[in-house]
């Protein structure tokens, strides 16, 4: 009878560390999504912010010289990211391929222009600093028109800034309900050993004595949680790093380790602090009210 309470009890210690590492481990795995997610969003800005393209349509008449001269300018240049030249042929190609069939046989003639189609560097991707590149252009004396699509630009320059303030806002918010979730199920572990503290308490041992062992003992279930979130936050970098190559998550590595030392940390530092006010509040009690 006593060896079946005994392992009663060893399997119910068991069910309670797991759910805490496992709550653990699943909000620091959260928090560091989110931490991603904060950390990149302008990286994410910049790239969609730099499939924006200035399309440069030149006039027929139009040296050779002069295309060349313009388009090594507007390469150098300081908002320009790629600076491509397309002909008019190549341009009436484009065309037959998205059509699929040849405009030129019923027109007789290529109505297309040579164009230059300049990509731009994010960081002059606003609707402001457009129209002044294109006023700029569009002075050129061979320069028949400058376009590009203004509502796009205007429509994702706020929606990037809308975007980085909600997670910003979420991130903020997550983060507090991740330390209620984590001090909540830690706490609850404490309470099930709330007659051994008062126990310990009474026959003489010190409030320092008392929390040392669960403080280490939480710790170690911190660290164990954080862990396994790295592991799992690993998964999902390396995942996303497959199939959107283009974001670069691995190019500063710095930032990765920042993310991931501190959701290392995190874990570690709630664990700390939600106990030491766990078995001090039990520790403060009066023994009548541990029955409630």
């Amino acid at each position: 009878m006593s060896k079946s309470f005994e392992n009663y009890q060893k399997r119910k210690l068991i069910s309670s560390y797991f759910s805490v590492v496992l709550s653990i481990a699943l909000v620091l795995f959260l928090l560091g999504i989110l931490g991603l997610l904060v950390l990149n969003t302008k990286k994410m800005g910049d790239h969609f912010k730099e499939q924006i393209t200035i399309s440069v349509f030149l006039k027929d008449s139009a040296k050779e010289v002069e295309i060349d001269q313009m388009q090594k300018s507007l390469s150098m240049a300081e908002y320009t990211k790629k600076a491509i030249y397309v002909s008019k042929d190549e341009a009436a190609k484009q065309h037959t391929e998205e059509l699929g069939e040849n405009f030129q046989d019923f027109l007789g003639y290529n109505p297309l222009k040579n164009s230059i189609d300049v990509q731009l560097n994010a960081d002059f991707v606003s609707p402001e600093q457009i129209a002044t590149i294109a006023e700029e252009i569009s002075g050129k004396g061979y320069v028949d028109e400058v376009s590009y699509d203004k509502p796009l630009v205007g429509l994702l320059t706020e929606n990037i800034k809308k975007i980085g303030l909600w997670i910003l806002i979420a991130s903020s918010i997550f983060t507090f309900i991740a330390v209620l979730l984590i001090n909540s199920s830690i706490r609850l572990s404490i309470y099930s050993k709330r007659f051994i503290i008062k126990t310990m308490q009474m026959v003489g041992a010190t409030k320092t004595f008392i929390r040392r062992p669960f403080i280490i003992n939480n710790i170690k279930l911190g660290i164990l949680g954080a862990i396994l979130a790295l592991i799992a936050l690993g998964g999902v970098l390396l995942y996303v790093n497959e199939h959107f190559k283009e974001l670069g998550l691995f190019e500063d590595s710095t930032i990765l380790i920042v993310l991931l030392v501190s959701v290392f940390v995190l874990g570690v530092l709630i664990s700390f602090i939600s106990t030491y006010f766990a078995t001090q509040r039990f520790l403060n009690l009066r023994t009548d009210e541990l029955y409630y």
